[in-house]
């Protein structure tokens, strides 16, 4: 158990066993909170409101004699009742002390729960269709998704991190016909490019690279491609903006990729299998340099090949919850929580993307996690009840599965906001971002904000060497004390055994009470899924120590108090470097 949290249980104890004494038998476990303002302690409870009922007695007065019963510790300098029956707590300087020797003990684990004690949770996150490179949105969902395995690791779960390849599906053969009809135009055939069909110029290159390797081995006449294709809008999409225009786009981009396939044969798997591992390739070299790593990467074409969607199918219908209309089979989500029914095997004899991912759901119940969590956009949130009512059909328990949501960031540069759409081309990728502020900033901005809440991602402040640049600003108080640790000289493991009584003064307390936070912090962000919780420490960290530099001098001629200074500032390192780990983020030794 970590230290801080060691000594508020202590503090609790103490009071649940005063509480035993003046109300026996009543149950009320202790609660405490930091109080909002610093004047009214360190702790504060509101046991004496909650018992009072029951006991039968006035909330201040049963307070009062709560505190009078309190056995006799050193940790408490000063206990009293406030209000309708609150009781503070103050703490002496000594019991925080002892909150940093723990720290200097413990190292890169302070604030960890043992490892592996706690629930085997899956997380799936990123999940990006491998269409194109990742942009900056898909990034926030990779930042919050690898922070929030790392809290949960912190907390003591056993984490599976997962992507879920769409490796299958219309999408992929969107990707596939981009590619072969940019394939034709480097060989002189041009069909006309269709508006909602892939533009980007990794299109492009897939298309130059095929043409590099098997010159005119793939190609065939414009007339034929377009033969049986219906006719195109001579609006764009964008222009059109109604849904009959639409559809006939999509009708056309249809009629194109089954042209395709039957011009190309069995030629038409090698595009399909190229276009999937070039983005997959690069989707995964992507993140890995972003940090982001994953022990599992699901096919959902192997779901198919498996029979599991056939499967979950049948299991459906076997229960009952299916039926069929307009020749298409429907599953009844309606009356399980969804706003309508769902089609999950169309007329043409095509499973739906929606029965796949009831396979794979139902697979990952197969694969016995206690916990799975799924990080989605924030445009996914009606796709919930419907996975839902699909997991309480098949008789699997729907409580098991968390989605988080996740809202995509907004780029501004200059304080202009930078578009983005796949299929336009009109995006920044993550990989650009990257470059352009680096790994750090991406990691912690992403995560500065609770998941689902809007982000507006502003470049400028987050290149900028300055205080209100928050990443720059905790970074910068690691750099500081490893400065004035370089400029002693001596050995910070020395300091462990140091004499920490001359730690008393306002600022020193004040880091020591922020330490004894940590471990609570990160408890709250894996219960909360809020990794940004950590950030937020982080930074109320950084800033009781930048305050403290400012105030105090480090290497005073006093042998005891530089000791005592020096050790409490080694501690906040260590603390700064793991925080910043679980978010994915250095801890440089300088600025």
């Amino acid at each position: 158990m970590s230290a801080a949290i060691s000594l508020k249980q202590q503090v609790a104890e103490l009071l649940q066993s005063a509480v035993a004494l003046i109300s026996p038998g009543q149950g009320e476990p202790v609660e405490l909170e930091r109080p909002k303002q610093a004047q009214h302690g360190d702790y504060a409870t509101s046991v004496a409101l909650k018992l009072a009922k029951a006991a039968k007695q006035n909330p201040r007065a049963l307070a009062e004699a709560i505190v009078r019963a309190l056995p006799a510790s050193p940790l408490l300098a000063a206990v009293d009742v406030a209000g309708a029956g609150f009781i503070n707590v103050q703490l002496r300087p000594a019991a925080w002390a002892g909150v940093v020797r723990q720290v200097l003990a413990a190292g890169p684990s302070y604030g960890r729960a043992p490892a592996g004690e706690g629930e085997h949770v899956q997380v799936e996150f990123v999940s990006a269709n491998p269409t194109g490179p990742l942009h900056v949105g898909h990034g926030r969902g990779a930042a919050y998704g690898a922070s929030l395995a790392n809290v949960l690791e912190a907390a003591g779960c056993r984490v599976s991190r997962e992507y879920y390849v769409n490796d299958a599906g219309r999408q992929m053969d969107i990707l596939a016909l981009s590619t072969w009809l940019r394939y034709l135009e480097e060989n002189g055939q041009h069909v006309p490019f269709p508006s909602n069909a892939y533009q980007g110029d990794y299109v492009r290159a897939m298309a130059r690279a095929i043409y590099r390797e098997h010159g005119s081995r793939y190609v065939h006449a414009a007339d034929a491609v377009l033969r049986d294709a219906p006719p195109r809008p001579t609006q764009t999409l964008a222009e059109a903006g109604d849904a009959a225009a639409k559809a006939a786009s999509e009708a056309h981009l249809d009629g194109l990729i089954a042209g395709a396939k039957r011009l190309l044969g069995v030629d038409y798997a090698y595009f399909h299998a190229f276009v999937l591992n070039d983005q997959l390739s690069d989707c995964r070299a992507d993140l890995e340099e972003f940090g982001v790593t994953f022990d599992h990467w699901f096919s959902e074409r192997s779901l198919f090949d498996l029979g599991r969607v056939e499967d979950v199918v049948a299991r459906l219908q076997a229960r009952g919850h299916l039926y069929g209309q307009d020749g298409a089979l429907w599953f009844r989500s309606s009356a399980l929580g969804d706003e309508k029914d769902r089609v999950v095997r169309r007329a043409n004899g095509e499973y739906t993307y929606f029965a796949s991912d009831i396979a794979y759901h139902a697979h990952k119940y197969e694969r016995g996690y206690a916990r799975m969590i799924d990080v989605w956009g924030a445009d996914h949130h009606g796709y919930i009840p419907r996975m839902r009512a699909a997991l309480t059909a098949l008789g699997l328990d729907p409580g098991c599965l968390t989605v988080a949501l996740v809202q995509f960031a907004v780029l501004y540069r200059g304080g202009q906001k930078v578009s983005m759409s796949t299929r336009a081309g009109e995006f920044v990728t993550l990989r650009e971002l990257r470059a352009e502020v680096g790994n750090d900033a991406a990691r912690f901005y992403y995560v500065l904000r609770k998941s689902d809440q809007h982000l507006d991602f502003d470049l400028d402040l987050a290149k900028s060497q300055s205080s209100d640049n928050p990443v720059y600003y905790i970074q910068y108080a690691h750099a500081r004390i490893c400065s004035v640790l370089g400029e002693w000289g001596g050995e910070a493991a020395g300091l462990a055994a140091a004499d920490l009584a001359p730690l008393s003064g306002p600022y020193e307390t004040a880091l020591m009470r922020r330490l004894a936070e940590y471990p609570e912090t990160v408890a709250a962000a894996a219960r909360e899924l809020s990794p940004h919780l950590i950030a937020y420490y982080l930074r109320d960290l950084a800033g009781e120590l930048h305050t403290y530099y400012n105030a105090e001098k480090f290497l005073v001629d006093d042998p005891a108090l530089r000791h005592a200074r020096l050790a409490l500032i080694i501690a906040v390192r260590q603390v700064l470097a793991n925080g910043l780990g679980l978010l994915g983020v250095s801890a440089p030794p300088r600025m």
